[in-house]
């Protein structure tokens, strides 16, 4: 039976896979290659979370999981926010990789908080069957979305979302 937190940890462990190989891509050509999938997977994961996981945690969570969530949906606006700034560049460019770092500084960032908060929050709050329904809820989102075809990506307001799924 699959669990939703160990697919969100599978993705956390891909991301940390794909920012590693860009360490190692040098030129143009290979940066693209690595980034833009990366850069594509990192905003349907974000907008997963949202729809799946995070609208759950908000009403089945612990006394902090309103702040875990409007904290996680910040730190998505503002990976999103990086990686749109990455595309109004030429890759391998300074600009380009400063915006490249922002959403990986920030991404790193957002899975030791999430990894060490949300996630154990989540887990402690919601039965074994819940986990698994929204684990079928992940990978049919994701089936859905074959490389983000159909989804609007944007930043969210933190607190209307909170107020929204309370």
């Amino acid at each position: 039976m699959d669990d939703i937190t160990a697919l969100i940890l599978d993705d956390h462990a891909a991301f940390r896979r794909g920012f590693a190989r860009l360490d190692d891509a040098d030129d143009p050509r290979g940066q693209a290659a690595v980034w833009e999938p990366l850069a594509r997977h990192l905003e349907i994961h974000a907008e997963a979370e949202e729809a799946i996981l995070y609208p759950h945690l908000i009403r089945r969570g612990g006394p902090d999981a309103d702040d875990e969530t409007e904290d996680a949906l910040r730190d998505h606006n503002k990976i999103r926010d990086a990686i749109a700034e990455s595309r109004r560049h030429d890759t391998g460019s300074d600009a380009w990789w400063r915006a490249v770092w922002v959403a990986r500084r920030e991404n790193s960032e957002h899975l030791a908080e999430e990894e060490d908060e949300a996630l154990p929050d989540f887990r402690g709050h919601a039965s074994d069957e819940l986990r698994a329904e929204l684990a079928v809820q992940w990978l049919a989102f994701y089936a859905e979305h074959p490389g983000g075809r159909g989804l609007r990506v944007t930043d969210k307001d933190p607190e209307k979302f909170v107020e929204d799924n309370s």
